[in-house]
């Protein structure tokens, strides 16, 4: 029996602006950042660890998400795990993992300034659009 399962939700702030590719047909993808931190304590002493996740957001998704999110913003990414690999200049097979978000939730900031939606006051549904890539 085979189990097909790939799903993650991660949480964390952008590293760095939204970017959008246009790739043609009308189609795009916006991608980011996300560090996740974790803070555990080991012999009594707060530590902390960060993950830095890429994340595709691909069509009207990605285009809210590049007109709404800058670097600092909170976020909720739901998606599922995909490995891209390559052949580096050396002949070397390299690869990384990121998320292929399905779904974005823009989380308040705390700060007063607009942070554009979030849920459950968004005007957008996620089950209106496809997620393919």
């Amino acid at each position: 029996m085979s189990i097909e399962i790939n799903s993650i939700v991660i949480g964390g702030n952008l590293t760095r602006d939204v970017v959008v590719k246009d790739i043609g047909s009308g189609r795009s993808v916006a991608t980011f950042t996300v560090a996740s931190n974790r803070t555990y304590i080991m012999n009594g002493e707060k530590k902390q660890e960060v993950a830095f996740i890429d994340v595709d957001v691909w069509g009207p998704m990605g285009q809210n998400c590049a007109k709404y999110l800058h670097k600092g913003s909170p976020v909720v990414v739901v998606g599922r795990i995909k490995q891209d690999t390559w052949q580096a200049q050396d002949g070397s097979k390299r690869s990384k993992l990121k998320v292929l978000a399905s779904n974005v939730q823009f989380l308040s900031s705390g700060s007063s300034g607009p942070q554009g939606p979030s849920s459950p006051e968004t005007d957008v549904d996620p089950t209106d659009f496809s997620w393919e890539e």
